[in-house]
């Protein structure tokens, strides 16, 4: 009783006997105050505090009960508040049209203190019921996103300390890492609406993922010897089989980790992970459109899409880049080289959505630049 007590119940009627019965009935158990026409409820739940309950006349002049109820439901603010029509209206065509407008139940006049009581209590008792549900729903929501944005965060945190651990052993790429993840997502969004990358590319979730995934496409690089990683000079061919592993190395590693967490990461973010693009990216983003690429020399369309973006990226940055073997080129030459290479070694699809937009590729080699790339 001492919850009901806090309760308050608006109680809305033309006629002050109604209101006096009603008043009189409730007083003891609820807090209640009254209001003589629509407008005047309206008025009173406008300036708050909010009630607990209304007890809603049907017929009142110029405003009815009816409109008074769609308009209380149309309010974000006020449509959980239960209300009860009090009606000497009593065919079925009338309560239906109650319901119809957001009402919870009908007493009928006169009314019986007993029934009245009950139904009363029992609204309030619902409506605190959904309202703890509701509070529950939305503390579990929280948690979960909570929970979601740290997963998210440590595997953000994770992949990049792997692939800044796979860039140490190789001193001349700098900020490669940062710069071929926005060419990816650069090129991901411009491709997006292609007739034919449109499902692959369906949503911001895939794009995120591949950004987030490019860092790692030279992870392998761990498992080169150092003789060979970080050789003063070019590979002989002998040492090229041998640093042409890394892809392999790469995609081995990550699938390793792929199948021990099995469904587990999938049922944690959804849909594909980005182990999965990892993987692609990794293994493959030395295959060649025309097949005459590594490690499987797989053609055309067979080369997973994310490992074709990224072979974009990954040359159009280490033509920007000093290497021991070569100099820095210019954003200009190493664009020609990108369009010489589209139809053998790159998705000519590709080399389109990057044509197209090599000035904002330009801007993100600036933007991320260091002493190793060539920024006019």
């Amino acid at each position: 009783m001492d919850q009901e007590k806090q309760a308050t119940i608006l109680i809305v009627d033309d006629e002050p006997l109604n209101l006096n019965v009603l008043v009189g009935l409730l007083s003891n158990d609820y807090k209640t105050f009254v209001a003589k026409s629509g407008a005047q409820a309206l008025g009173r739940i406008e300036k708050g505090p909010l009630p607990d309950l209304i007890l809603l006349d049907v017929m009142m002049p110029e405003m009815n009960g009816l409109e008074v109820c769609r308009l209380l439901k149309s309010n974000p603010l006020t449509n959980p508040i239960p209300v009860i029509f009090v009606t000497a209206m009593g065919e079925e065509a009338d309560e239906s049209e109650g319901f119809k407008v957001g009402a919870v139940d009908y007493i009928n006049k006169p009314i019986s203190p007993a029934i009245t009581k009950a139904r009363i209590a029992t609204h309030l008792n619902l409506s605190k019921a959904r309202q703890a549900l509701q509070e529950q729903n939305l503390a579990l929501e929280y948690a979960v996103r909570q929970r979601t944005l740290e997963i998210q965060l440590t595997q953000d945190i994770t992949t990049l300390a792997m692939a800044s651990l796979a860039e140490t052993r190789d001193n001349e790429t700098g900020n490669h890492i940062r710069r071929t993840q926005n060419y990816v997502k650069l090129l991901a969004e411009t491709l997006r609406h292609h007739d034919d990358f449109k499902e692959a590319l369906d949503s911001d979730r895939v794009i995120d993922l591949l950004y987030k995934s490019a860092p790692l496409h030279d992870i392998g690089k761990v498992g080169i010897a150092d003789n060979i990683l970080l050789k003063p000079g070019k590979l002989d061919d002998d040492e090229f089989v041998v640093m042409k592993t890394h892809a392999q190395l790469g995609g081995l590693a990550i699938e390793k980790a792929e199948s021990e967490l099995g469904e587990a990461i999938h049922d944690v973010l959804g849909g594909q992970s980005f182990l999965h693009f990892a993987r692609e990216i990794a293994n493959y983003h030395h295959e060649k459109w025309d097949g005459s690429g590594y490690p499987e020399g797989l053609k055309g369309d067979d080369i997973p899409l994310s490992a074709r973006l990224m072979a974009v990226a990954d040359v159009y940055d280490a033509l920007i880049s000093k290497r021991v073997y070569k100099p820095a080129f210019p954003h200009d030459k190493a664009v020609s080289i990108i369009r010489d290479g589209s139809g053998s070694h790159f998705d000519p699809r590709i080399v389109a959505a990057f044509l197209a937009v090599e000035e904002e590729v330009k801007a993100i080699a600036t933007r991320y630049s260091d002493e190793n790339t060539v920024e006019e």
